[in-house]
């Protein structure tokens, strides 16, 4: 039971494993926190959620079922109350391993860049943090290399880095701190909603709105663990809203701007796939099939080589706003749509000028 609970907290909380010893009884810290003096009494499972990234709170019950949530050193069942100074402990048979990021001489496109922190823009496929399969040619590793000279700067220290991240197929801005204090700085804004992140994305469908707003929690799909779903009924996952604002309407595509208010795992790809309107070619939720327009040899054709031009989902992290942690000044960027998206776009304009829709 705790190999399964293991497994399944490895892929949500995106970390790695590494096999122990048969027979062990050892167990191995992976999360450890401790109550605030004026912590109001709450569920474990409920205190624990929004303490580790990416991780449902059923799979939080069964880890406290297999004896692997502790409270001051005992263990403890997921309807236990957390009181004031009381220490958790997350531990599992096997240890957690943190992957090493090694300076690779890699190219970074900088938009900004201070004494504190960096504004990136990244181009698509490339990987943001090292991971499964993924160990080398990162994002991270080019951050590494870029300030392998600057003093008290450690790549592989959480402190430091990435505030936040986007999917390795989506283009776009990303925030990148150089010390402690402007990570702390930036994450609260990122907590307290205060940042301004806007995407683009190309979409299946006529969206018929002019703009909205979609909510709907957002976990992990019980059925397949590669995907997050929206669960409309509240009981699991966690909080996700996404306004929404049409820029174009090409045929059988929109093109529209999306701003996040929270920041969950696929939000956009799965909020948008969840108002009938998946993201044009994005493999994983199911764009990369044919879901509007006309059952046309030379149709699908089209499509296909709009497909070959953008191999990949649509969107593109477009403009990101925040208050600088030390000037106090109000920042924006901004970046422009890359090739791939801007040809694709082209081609639907001219699809839709010379065919009948």
């Amino acid at each position: 039971m705790k190999e399964e609970i293991f497994e399944d907290l490895l892929d949500e909380s995106n970390l790695m494993d590494t096999l122990e010893e048969e027979g062990s009884d050892q167990k191995y810290i992976h999360f450890q926190f401790t109550a605030d003096k004026g912590q109001r009494l709450l569920r474990i499972d409920k205190f624990l959620i929004d303490r580790i990234e990416g991780v449902s709170r059923s799979k939080i019950q069964q880890a406290a079922e297999a004896d692997c949530i502790l409270v001051n050193d005992k263990p403890v069942k997921s309807n236990y109350k957390i009181k004031p100074l009381d220490h958790v402990a997350f531990v599992m048979d096997k240890p957690r391993i943190e992957l090493e990021i090694i300076p690779e001489n890699i190219p970074l496109s900088l938009l900004y860049e201070d004494d504190v922190l960096i504004v990136v823009n990244k181009p698509p496929n490339f990987v943001v943090h090292p991971g499964h399969g993924n160990y080398s040619g990162t994002l991270l590793n080019a951050i590494a290399y870029h300030l392998k000279d600057m003093p008290n700067f450690d790549a592989n220290d959480p402190n430091l880095g990435l505030v936040h991240r986007i999917d390795k197929d989506t283009s776009g801005l990303l925030l990148i701190a150089k010390n402690e204090n402007a990570k702390s700085h930036l994450g609260k804004q990122f907590i307290n909603r205060t940042i301004q992140r806007q995407y683009v994305a190309l979409v299946w469908g006529i969206v018929e709105q002019n703009k909205g707003r979609i909510e709907g929690n957002i976990g992990r799909d019980p059925k397949n663990r590669l995907l997050m779903r929206v669960f409309p009924d509240g009981n699991e996952g966690k909080t996700a809203v996404t306004h929404y604002q049409v820029v174009e309407r090409l045929g059988y595509v929109t093109l529209v701007n999306c701003q996040l208010e929270t920041g969950r795992t696929h939000q956009i790809r799965v909020h948008m796939k969840y108002i009938n309107h998946t993201l044009f070619n994005d493999a994983r939720y199911g764009g990369n099939d044919i879901l509007r327009g006309k059952n046309f040899a030379n149709y699908k054709q089209f499509v296909k080589n709009c497909f070959d031009l953008c191999p990949r989902q649509c969107l593109h992290a477009q403009s990101l706003g925040f208050i600088h942690p030390t000037t106090e000044k109000e920042m924006f960027f901004k970046s422009e749509l890359p090739n791939d998206m801007l040809t694709v776009i082209e081609k639907w304009r001219n699809y839709v000028a010379n065919n009948e829709i």
